[in-house]
């Protein structure tokens, strides 16, 4: 099924996302349980898949474009399993899997991941800033505001213990980061889910220099 995945799909599993009635969303939720399987957050137990299902939550408050949604459910399968933009093109169609691909980091595998983090959060920030249409936008902010949430949660439970899960342990590139993104996305302010991200931003780096 997936071109270059280890898991073997099977034969129903292939006619759900080919020949099936789902609707768009059921079908992207049946490819990404498939690609992120037994795939945790990191530090924690929690399953991955839930952070790409809050952040199509998330797109479905700001728009009913169902391609994006979907493209919200699939948006780290490429970056982070297996899966291509081809697997992507193939059952969901080229617009979902151009969004896909947009939003997913040249992680550079060759390196290690701490030797590029600076350099791959930089390429995001000038593409935000420079490329992105307003869905891009949208699906970037949807995936940034999710990962700031649980952020937010693991900081009031473990603390500054939370940066050591992190390839980049400095907590004030992280503020950085999320701050310039934030500006990177400031067309979407009068959506609740960038104010939302503003907020959290304040609270999590307060105390950080350069914010």
């Amino acid at each position: 099924m997936f071109s270059k995945m280890t898991i073997e799909m099977s034969v129903e599993m292939e006619r759900v996302l080919t020949g099936s009635s789902l609707p768009l969303f059921e079908r992207a939720a049946v490819f990404a349980t498939v690609a992120h399987s037994k795939a945790k957050r990191k530090g924690g137990r929690i399953p991955y898949l839930v952070h790409p299902m809050e952040a199509a939550a998330i797109v479905a408050e700001m728009t009913d474009d169902e391609e994006l949604v979907a493209a919200a459910v699939l948006h780290d399968v490429v970056e982070d399993t297996a899966a291509t933009v081809e697997d992507l093109r193939r059952y969901f169609g080229e617009r979902v899997a151009h969004y896909v691909s947009q939003e997913s980091e040249n992680k550079r595998k060759e390196l290690p991941p701490e030797s590029t983090w600076k350099l791959r959060k930089q390429e995001t920030i000038t593409f935000l800033t420079n490329e992105a249409d307003r869905n891009a936008k949208i699906l970037a902010l949807a995936d940034k505001l999710s990962n700031l949430r649980s952020v937010e949660r693991d900081e009031r439970s473990i603390g500054e213990k939370l940066w050591e899960r992190f390839n980049q342990k400095d907590k004030s590139l992280h503020g950085w980061m999320y701050r310039q993104i934030a500006e990177a996305l400031r067309e979407l302010e009068a959506f609740p889910a960038w104010q939302e991200y503003d907020r959290l931003i304040k609270k999590v780096f307060e105390n950080q220099d350069g914010l």
